[in-house]
Formats: structure tokens, C-alpha cells, sequence
């Protein structure tokens, strides 16, 4: 086995190649990049200028001592495979390089917003396990009833929507203007942060954070209940349950001690998967609920072509996943002793 988690972290190395190889190539061959928009808001400055002085026709593209140096700040003087040596041997150095928006190192700009994200997706995730489990496990106990139909209903219908499209509704009805005035329209904190208490500090998060952390939960909502609900229901029909029942144990005991327990080890094996749950979906919820977060970091970064930033969100955001992975495999041999990987 241990050969086995040895050879997945050594996966690691080759499929992180692969991953950020690919999507720097996507970024430094579509159009529209960091070039192209400082050409065009030079020439739009030009012409806003020209415009002022009363209309004269002026010259609008940039000398080619210009472009050259542009080229080479840029790093596009060289061809793609040196640039992504270059940018890969710096990674392994801990450089993530400089924001070309910031000005600032894409580590500084990163951890300054890595903690939000971490503080949302760490909320929602755990609530949804909070939530979702004794959902699932009522739902098992009552099936076919009116309870497990709506309850279904429900879950589905939310499922159904994204996070981004019902935040927006949940800020049109909940964050003033036409109906009612119940949350904060965006941000992660109150202005005034800085002159409240403890006490308050506390409540003003939570008055924030309840939407933004509704659509968190949304997405895995429906599937945590469902696999709960189905993996009770599957354990409750084995020989194991029937011979406690006949034991005469409590229907409650045999349910949470024995089923439950076994219920639970394909959901556990998810628990892995939380580091990459940080900031899955947070990209359109994040930017509809204005949160600095990274997931708007991210968002403002491939608009703004600020490629540094990107890539530096995307190596993060890779190792989680392929880390979680492994942290899963690990799970899932803990839980279940019969498991063994080779």
C-alpha cells in the first residue's frame, strides 16, 4: 500500500505539468492579451486627447522601439516553450512571478485574499456535512413519505440553480430595493470593522455571510443528501441490521451504532476533497456578492489578461486538487479496513 501512495505523489509531478502547460498555452495564444490592451488603451488615450484639442488627426500607433520593449516585458520575445521553462524553474524557486495589474509580487497579492475564500468555502462545506447528513438519514427512515417527496422536491429544485444565479436572486429579494431589506447587498465585512467589538464583530460576519455561504452550500447540497439517504437505505436491507433487530436492539441504536457507520464511508472518503471545495464555484459567487476574495481575484485576473495572477491561482488550486485526491484514498483506507490499494 505504501508503494501505492508513493506512486500517486509522484503522479503529481506529470500531471501538474500538464495542467499548467496547457493553460499556458491557451493564455499566451488567444487573442486579447496583456499587448493587444496596452496597445489599444494607448491609442485610446491618444485619441481621447486628440479629441480634446479639437479634433486633429494624430498618430495612433506606437513606435517599434515601443512594442519591442513591450515585447520583453511581457516575456513574448522568446517562444512559448523557454517562457514556460522559465516561469515553471522560477514556480520551483517559489516564484509565482508579478502581477502586471498590482505591481506587486503574485504571492502578496494571493494571501491577502486566500484567508476569505478559505473562511466561505470552509463555512459552507462544513455546514453542508451538518446539514445534509441528518437530512439524508431522516429521508432513508421515512421513505416514500409526503416528507421524503417534498424534501426532494426541494433539494433538486436548488440543485438545479447555480450558485451565482441564486445569489443574484437572493440579493434581489433579501438586499433592499423593491422587496425586503434583510442582508448587505456584497462585501465580506461591514465598513465600520474596525470600532466594533468582539460580540459585534461576530454578529456583523455572520449578517454577511449567511447568503454568500447559501450558494456555497447549493451545489453539493442535493448530492450529500441523495448519497447519504441511498447508502443508509442500502446498509439497512444487509444481513448485519437484520440480525441486530433480531437481537432486539432499539430501532434508534441500530440506525445511528451500526448502519449510520457504515453509511458513512463513501461520504467520509469526500472529506478529501475539501481543500479543492475552498474555492470550487466561489469565481461568479465571490464577483456577485462583491467578496475580495481569491475566486474574485481570479475573475478580475482573465478578465485584466493579468496572467501572473491567474497562473499563480491555478498552481494553487491544482496542488489542492491532486492533494486532495490522495487525502481521500487515504480516508477511504482508514474508514474501511478491507480496502487495500496496491
Amino acid at each position: 500500500m505504501t508503494s501505492y501512495f508513493i506512486r500517486r505523489f509522484l503522479l503529481i509531478i506529470p500531471t501538474f505539468i500538464g495542467i499548467t502547460l496547457a493553460v499556458f498555452l491557451i493564455m499566451h495564444f488567444v487573442p486579447g492579451g496583456p499587448m493587444e490592451r496596452q496597445i489599444m488603451n494607448f491609442k485610446m488615450a491618444v485619441m481621447q486627447e486628440g479629441g480634446v484639442g479639437g479634433g486633429q488627426a494624430m498618430e495612433t500607433d506606437l513606435p517599434e522601439a515601443a512594442l519591442e520593449e513591450l515585447r520583453r516585458y511581457y516575456g513574448f520575445d522568446k517562444p512559448v516553450h523557454i517562457r514556460y521553462a522559465q516561469w515553471l524553474w522560477k514556480l520551483v524557486q517559489l516564484d509565482l512571478g508579478r502581477s502586471y495589474i498590482y505591481q506587486d509580487p503574485v504571492w502578496d497579492v494571493i494571501k491577502s485574499r486566500f484567508p476569505v475564500s478559505v473562511f466561505l468555502g470552509l463555512t459552507g462545506f462544513l455546514l453542508s456535512y451538518l446539514v445534509c447528513i441528518p437530512l439524508g438519514v431522516l429521508k432513508a427512515v421515512r421513505h416514500g413519505s409526503r416528507f421524503d417527496f417534498s424534501s426532494s422536491f426541494i433539494v433538486f429544485l436548488g440543485y438545479s440553480i447555480p450558485g451565482w444565479a441564486l445569489g443574484t436572486a437572493l440579493l434581489v429579494l433579501f438586499g433592499g430595493g423593491s422587496f425586503w431589506n434583510v442582508f448587505p447587498l456584497g462585501g465580506f465585512r461591514p465598513d465600520n470593522w474596525e470600532f466594533l467589538n468582539f460580540g459585534q464583530k461576530i454578529a456583523a460576519q455572520t449578517h454577511h455571510m449567511i447568503l454568500p455561504v447559501i450558494c456555497y452550500m447549493v451545489g453539493s447540497f442535493a448530492t450529500l443528501t441523495i448519497l447519504t439517504k441511498n447508502s443508509l437505505m442500502e446498509n439497512l436491507g444487509q444481513d448485519y441490521v437484520r440480525t441486530a433487530f433480531a437481537k432486539g436492539l432499539t430501532e434508534r441504536r441500530v440506525i445511528f451504532v451500526h448502519a449510520l457507520r457504515n453509511s458513512l464511508i463513501p461520504i467520509a472518503t469526500g472529506l478529501g476533497h475539501f481543500f479543492s471545495l475552498i474555492l470550487a464555484g466561489s469565481f461568479l459567487i465571490e464577483r456577485v456578492f462583491n467578496i475580495d476574495g481569491m475566486g474574485y481575484l481570479g475573475y478580475t485576473s482573465i478578465l485584466q489578461r493579468d496572467y501572473p495572477v491567474a497562473l499563480g491561482i491555478l498552481v494553487i488550486s491544482s496542488l489542492l486538487m491532486l492533494l486532495g485526491n490522495i487525502i481521500s484514498d487515504m480516508i477511504y483506507v482508514v474508514v474501511d479496513p478491507r480496502i487495500r490499494f496496491r
